[in-house]
């Protein structure tokens, strides 16, 4: 059982007493296991090594680093992936686009589920080749160590949420706290209103109040919906039917929100399987939300539609 299971646990009948041993009986370890990986295809002429440097250095950093003062052991840690294409590379300055992806497991089995699936293409950073990278949770003078932090943090914001009703407010706090400090610095991708997909616009997304219902959606639909349909699969499916309301509140109240990719580019696909065996009643009403939120996402929403009629 994973300590991200704890932090939810009322529903699983245990006490706080029992959580509490629980948590003190475990061994701590580093909170993210990522995989991280540096493409550099793009550039040409150029000495490689630099980047075999920096894809080592991110990797040490994000899995040997601890953000936080939970207790994980080993194979609690969040699953997770960073990969970064270089589309510029001059000097010590390099410019690419970054994908990130983060998962959780479904209680009891052993399938993962995405909670964020994103592109982050607004990445410049210096990197000399060779240099280490230091986790300074008090100084942000390094930009990438500052994007690396900002995801850490929003990764473990979001596990926290999707395991506990708004459990991840800790981290929102110090991912907040990153964009502040960043908006200063002149680096691209940090300032409000300068990008509707840029980290501040992320972050945003998470914890405004216009679109934080975001965040309910994270416990609902995967501790009270994928985690039940383990035992009933009626029952979760059910609930991730009503979690989707939050997303219809999200596009009435903001439209332009970036939460709505967000949610589209991490489930669109789940949502096709969980509803393909599901009533027509049901499938008609998730239809009936996500259809004017996606109107160019025909194809699976018409299999979200049909269900197994499709197949």
């Amino acid at each position: 059982m994973r300590l991200r299971s704890i932090i939810g646990r009322t529903a699983y009948g245990i006490c706080a007493v029992t959580a509490l041993l629980c948590l003190g009986s475990r061994a701590s370890a580093q909170e993210l296991h990522c995989t991280v990986e540096v493409n550099s295809q793009a550039i040409e002429g150029t000495n490689k090594s630099v980047f075999e440097s920096l894809q080592s250095a991110v990797n040490d950093y994000l899995n040997e680093t601890r953000f936080s003062t939970l207790t994980f052991s080993p194979n609690e840690r969040i699953e997770c992936r960073f990969f970064l294409t270089v589309k510029e590379y001059d000097g010590d300055r390099i410019k690419g686009d970054l994908q990130v992806q983060v998962s959780r497991p479904i209680y009891n089995t052993n399938i993962s589920t995405t909670l964020l699936n994103f592109k982050d293409t607004k990445v410049e950073f210096e990197y000399h080749d060779g240099d280490p990278l230091i986790f300074n949770e008090t100084s942000n003078d390094n930009n990438l160590t500052a994007i690396l932090d900002f995801y850490a943090y929003l990764f473990l914001a979001i596990d926290s949420d999707s395991f506990s009703p708004m459990g991840g407010q800790q981290f929102y706090d110090k991912a907040q706290s990153i964009v502040q400090a960043a908006q200063s610095t002149g680096e691209v991708g940090w300032k409000a209103f300068e990008d509707t997909k840029n980290r501040s616009a992320v972050l945003s997304s998470y914890t405004d109040g216009n679109t934080q219902g975001i965040r309910q959606l994270l416990y609902d639909y995967h501790r009270k919906g994928l985690d039940e349909m383990v035992t009933s699969l009626d029952k979760g499916r059910a609930t991730i039917t009503e979690s989707l309301k939050n997303i219809r509140k999200i596009y009435q109240s903001a439209p332009m929100s970036v939460a709505l990719s967000i949610f589209r580019d991490a489930k669109m696909d789940e949502l096709v399987n969980i509803y393909s065996q599901a009533p027509a009643t049901e499938r008609e009403e998730a239809y009936e939300i996500l259809q004017p939120i996606y109107p160019t996402d025909g194809e699976r929403l018409d299999k979200i539609k049909k269900g197994s009629e499709n197949n």
